[in-house]
């Protein structure tokens, strides 16, 4: 199936994950709505980038956490578009533990809360302002953006990157992709794809990693089968997999995480047995 000029909506696509699918997508000829909240910096950069490409991408400033500003964004893509083939929604907020420390602090009042919010509640907004715009191109696809900290929780050496909230928000989103799957079935297939370690995100280029102990760098490592980190590039393939070569998945999730969750349970030398 070609993606050339097909639309889809690309969450987060300012930074790491989000701007490697984005290139992705657009280098397949799909043209984008990329819309941006915090980060101006990195906004900007993203605009001048995807605005050179002459494809007719376009930009929203929203709160995607408020229905109303949702409202506006799904409004402007229909307007523009007319259709939308694929969401990629990919949007989270978490705090690292090795950088925000307890919930009991008084700066993560509201942390518990942004999590929730931007976790769940932001994905469950776009998906359900998109479903009928999505509905209307009769073929299409929405990939969700999870964490394997929804089966860790606070558990493994990643425990001082996944706290308690982030952990619970990650593990409802799997029902949410369930749900939808039923929803938009046979016409709009929804997918997830729930990360591991990756560079940008929980891994080296955060804010968090800089401030770990090599100890617990080497610990981490040890506890993925791969030996190290994934790249946002590597999730970009995985995201046009789902969308492009997929047609007959939906409801399911593939975990990129390098073998994390398996790890730090050896297999035992097979026995020479009593017969």
């Amino acid at each position: 199936m070609t993606l050339s000029g097909q639309n889809g909506l690309v969450l987060g696509a300012s930074r790491s994950i989000g701007l490697a699918i984005a290139r992705k997508l657009a280098a397949e000829g799909m043209r984008l709505a990329m819309p941006w909240f915090d980060w101006p910096e990195s906004c900007q950069d993203m605009e001048q980038e995807f605005t050179k490409m002459d494809m007719g991408h376009i930009f929203i400033q929203a709160d995607l956490r408020d229905p109303e500003s949702v409202k506006k964004m799904v409004a402007r893509i229909e307007k523009e578009f007319g259709s939308l083939h694929l969401l990629v929604n990919n949007i989270e907020r978490g705090g690292m533990p090795i950088l925000h420390g307890s919930y009991h602090q008084p700066v993560n009042r509201e942390q518990w809360q942004l999590e929730m919010d931007t976790t769940v509640r932001a994905k469950w907004l776009v998906f359900d302002g998109c479903f009928d715009l999505l509905r209307k191109s009769q073929i299409a696809s929405v990939i969700n953006i999870s964490s394997i900290a929804g089966i860790t929780g606070r558990s493994t050496p990643a425990g001082v990157l996944f706290n308690d909230g982030y952990a619970a928000a990650n593990r409802s989103i799997g029902t949410l992709t369930e749900t939808w799957a039923r929803a938009g079935a046979p016409s709009v297939r929804v997918n997830e794809i729930m990360l591991g370690l990756i560079d940008g995100r929980h891994g080296p280029g955060t804010r968090g990693w800089k401030l770990l102990s090599e100890e617990t760098k080497r610990q981490l490592m040890e506890h993925t089968l791969l030996g190290r980190t994934g790249t946002p590039e590597e999730i970009a393939d995985a995201v046009l997999f789902m969308t492009r070569d997929a047609p007959f998945m939906t409801g399911s999730t593939i975990r990129i995480d390098g073998g994390f969750v398996l790890g730090g349970d050896a297999i035992p030398p097979m026995p020479d047995g009593a017969l």
